[in-house]
């Protein structure tokens, strides 16, 4: 039945979607705020719980059991259980799209640090460096290329699951697509899902360029 009401309608409707840039532009809007949000606070929560695996590494363990269980659990699940606590709120969306960039992010920046040459670390402290020295300014810059790469997969995913925060009001482009399914007009269902795909790609082409950027002699290594 959907199909058939599909089927009758252009792709994409040009006059519809240059009469609705403003609603575009505020519904990309806010899928970058909830993506940056859920970037910003999963950064900071991985950072801590990175450094507290790196200084007792038995907690290393534990932390990604229970991160990754957060990270299995079905996005629409996740958001059920959510809504009776807190309701539909931008608060339900952000706890479900941080629990799904901690285990990503955890890993890369554990692994980064962990591939940092222990010779290295040694020649710091030969040095006279601190072990927050040797952590801030030896371990993190030299980590960063594999840190980078978590906070791309996480922003890409994030991206992807803000959509389906449209079910609870806080979606920003999949509120189109939503809206385009319950309505059957293709136009919405394209915008929302072409402009998500676009801001995947953008933001992670972003994000290549800094690392880039900040990691001259990776860039010097790959041309040797």
């Amino acid at each position: 039945m959907i199909l058939a009401q599909l089927e009758g309608q252009p792709i994409v409707d040009w006059d519809w979607v240059f009469g609705h840039l403003d609603d575009i532009w505020a519904a990309t809007s806010e899928h970058l705020l909830l993506t940056g949000i859920a970037l910003g606070v999963g950064l900071v929560i991985s950072l801590a719980l990175s450094l507290l695996a790196l200084r007792y590494r038995k907690t290393y363990t534990p932390i990604t059991w229970v991160t990754g269980i957060l990270y299995t659990i079905p996005s629409l699940a996740l958001f059920s259980i959510l809504v009776p606590i807190t309701g539909l709120s931008v608060l339900t969306a952000e706890i479900g799209l941080v629990s799904y960039t901690l285990l990503i992010l955890i890993r890369n920046i554990v692994a980064g640090i962990d591939g940092v040459d222990p010779a290295v670390k040694e020649a710091a402290v030969g040095m006279g460096y601190t072990r927050r020295r040797v952590l801030l300014q030896i371990e993190f810059p030299l980590a960063f290329p594999v840190i980078i790469a978590g906070i791309r997969i996480a922003s890409v995913t994030t991206i992807g699951l803000v959509t389906v925060a449209a079910l609870i009001g806080k979606g920003g482009l999949g509120f189109f697509i939503l809206q385009g399914l319950r309505r059957f007009f293709t136009t919405e269902i394209m915008v929302g899902a072409v402009m998500s795909v676009v801001l995947a790609v953008v933001i992670d082409s972003l994000l290549l360029l800094i690392q880039r950027a900040l990691t001259p002699w990776a860039r010097a290594k790959a041309t040797l």
